[in-house]
């Protein structure tokens, strides 16, 4: 099966040539707005993005920070024509994991692309919680201060559950049926959710009265 990636671009004559390339290679989404491509990539499960900087209306910086508030995670490369560090550095502070500067070769194009995608894979899954990235193969947490947190194996695999489905409320007993042994008790769902917000921050894990615990939205 074809890789799916997402490619928002203002420019017919650039979106043009640029899809013919990658639809020799991608399965290829194309959107010619930031709001747009908004749209598709909250909608849709992509393997990578192609997202140019300057774009009408919402620009990709935009659209880069939308998506990664949204705790999408999937590699971006941003095209750019601003070649200066500060445009390059802001791109990448706004979640993109890569740019490439125009006008660019084909051959770099695709193997940026690639690389990507081979990283993503090597690092294995990143979630982002709010401001927060959580690497559950790591068992390590990052805060928006660079701080670094490691997790035990319970802990991460709790806050990995939740993580997998964020808007799903979690009962204790769903919990503890995929977390804990058949010998821990609800309990030991509050005591491990304790640890984990003691470690981190309180809003990292929301607790929904009479229900159970669903994933939280930590600044």
């Amino acid at each position: 099966m074809e890789a799916a990636l997402l490619f928002i671009e203002d420019d017919p004559a650039i979106a043009e040539m640029v899809c013919e390339v990658l639809r020799e290679t991608y399965d290829v989404d194309y959107a010619a707005t930031g709001e747009a491509g908004l749209n598709l990539a909250l909608r849709k499960h992509y393997d990578v993005m192609l997202i140019d900087r300057r774009l009408p209306g919402m620009d990709g910086v935009e659209v880069i920070t939308a998506i990664r508030r949204a705790r999408i995670t999937t590699p971006v490369l941003m095209l750019t024509a601003l070649g200066t560090v500060a445009d390059r550095v802001s791109g990448l502070d706004g979640g993109a994991n890569d740019y490439l500067v125009k006008p660019f070769e084909f051959d770099e194009l695709l193997a940026r692309l690639r690389a990507l995608r081979r990283g993503f894979t090597a690092e294995g899954q990143r979630r982002y919680i709010g401001n927060w990235l959580f690497t559950p193969d790591t068992n390590t947490l990052y805060s928006p201060y660079d701080e670094r947190i490691s997790l035990t194996v319970t802990e991460s695999a709790l806050l990995n559950l939740l993580a997998e489905s964020p808007e799903h409320v979690f009962s204790r007993d769903e919990i503890l049926s995929a977390v804990f042994s058949a010998d821990d008790t609800p309990g030991t769902v509050d005591t491990y959710v304790h640890y984990i917000r003691r470690k981190a921050d309180y809003d990292l894990i929301e607790t929904i009265r009479a229900r159970g615990y669903r994933l939280g939205n930590p600044l």
